[in-house]
């Protein structure tokens, strides 16, 4: 019974290990990704401390580099933050607001 269910498992544990895989290798190159942008931040004070830059340019790529950084970081804590279920409600109480007065509530409909 075990070999059977092996077999008709395996096509399955397969494809599940194939996605493993991507995932890794997504991972490893958004760390990959985020490494290079610091090095190139490092690189580009040391442009600006040897004034191979000016204040303009440095600022410029500057931006560029941590916006970059800053959308990966944003990506990644958005993956590490479980998804809420649509199905659940706040706990907050629902308040009805009373008609107006002369008017009654199956006008409202």
């Amino acid at each position: 019974m075990f070999l059977l269910d092996d077999l008709l498992l395996s096509p399955v544990k397969g494809i599940l290990w194939v996605f493993r895989e991507i995932h890794d290798a997504a991972q490893q190159e958004l760390a990959g990704e985020s490494e290079a942008i610091t090095t190139a931040l490092s690189e580009l004070y040391m442009k600006l401390e040897t004034g191979q830059i000016t204040e303009a340019e440095f600022d410029a790529q500057e931006k560029v580099l941590l916006d970059r950084l800053d959308q990966l970081q944003a990506a990644e804590q958005a993956a590490a933050m479980p998804e809420k279920k649509p199905g659940k409600r706040s706990k907050a109480k629902h308040t009805r607001k009373k008609p107006p007065p002369g008017v009654k509530p199956t006008m409202l409909v």
